[in-house]
């Protein structure tokens, strides 16, 4: 491999430079907030022996999160860097299936969240509904593990379209038209199974919205007296469920753009779409820890830690 190259060099100019920096900055936030989550909730497993379906679901949104940020980070960082050496077989294709499996297993399980929580306070009369908020918990691992599995289906049909444009070809620089070509061959695949992955899960997200919305227009018909518990829990589940759907319908935009502009390497639009898929990661788990009593409290004492150890200095 290495005596078909010259010795790699980085072309990196101050655009570059610039961008590697912001999207590290917030790559690296991303990771850091996500393994908090993914941590503190393992010290409660191992304190309690045992997770509710919530902690579950955060579990596992923590650690796709976490991995899907840092595949993320490392297929922007040498795309700009070493972007001649970087889109060869075996990095290029392992690397961009690794990061979609777990994109789409993050993307499936903050559905799952959506759908847990609609299940949980909206109510219904209808039968299966009444099934499903019954059999809800036991389900949880059931749709964790199908997400998983989903995710994996995904990732191998990509590694498999993105793998035959380069398997009958040298990793020469020389042949990188061809394998370009020969790429734009299997885009529309590709293309179609990104599309799928992400408007599934948007529309999970949609639903699950709409119906707790309606949910609480009619307990608030019904309740034409003072507010009780249910009420408090509808709204709360609304704010939080709003603010996601704002969160997700920017982030979904971003990702069907990212595939719109996915030739355009170095595009002033590709790197402001990173930022936005980055700002998304961070800000909707903040959005997560603060809603939740334990990992916010873990959170403040952090932070006041940080800040006294900050004023000593």
């Amino acid at each position: 491999m290495e005596a078909c190259h010259p010795p790699e060099q980085s072309n990196v100019t101050a655009y570059g430079a610039t961008a590697v920096a912001i999207i590290t900055f917030e790559a690296f936030a991303g990771m850091w907030i996500n393994a908090f989550m993914f941590s503190v909730i393992c010290m409660a497993w191992i304190k309690r022996k045992t997770l509710n379906s919530n902690e579950k679901i955060l579990l596992f949104l923590g650690c796709s999160r976490f991995w899907v940020l840092c595949f993320s980070w490392v297929y922007s960082l040498f795309s700009i860097i070493y972007p001649n050496y970087f889109y060869v077989p075996p990095t290029y294709t392992l690397i961009l299936s690794i990061q979609n499996f777990f994109e789409c297993s993050n993307l499936w399980v903050s559905a799952c969240l959506c759908g847990f929580y609609c299940i949980k306070i909206a109510n219904f009369r209808n039968s299966f509904f009444i099934y499903l908020k019954v059999k809800i918990d036991r389900m949880v691992p059931w749709l964790l593990l199908g997400s998983v599995l989903f995710s994996l289906v995904i990732g191998i049909l990509v590694y498999d379209f993105v793998h035959k444009p380069h398997c009958n070809n040298s990793t020469s620089e020389g042949n990188f038209s061809k394998v370009s070509i020969r790429m734009e061959e299997h885009i529309l695949s590709i293309f179609l199974i990104y599309g799928f992955e992400f408007v599934t899960s948007f529309m999970a997200v949609i639903l699950s919205a709409l119906l707790l919305l309606f949910s609480l227009w009619r307990h608030k018909r019904n309740m034409e007296t003072m507010m009780n518990l249910s009420m408090d829990a509808h709204i709360k589940a609304m704010k939080f469920i709003l603010s996601f759907f704002v969160i997700y319908s920017i982030n979904f935009a971003c990702l069907i753009l990212n595939m719109v502009y996915t030739t355009e390497n170095g595009s002033p639009v590709v790197f402001l779409l990173y930022v936005l898929l980055y700002t998304f990661a961070v800000v909707h788990s903040l959005i997560l820890i603060f809603s939740n009593p334990k990992l916010e409290k873990s959170m403040l004492r952090i932070l006041a830690c940080v800040k006294c150890k900050f004023c000593m200095r």
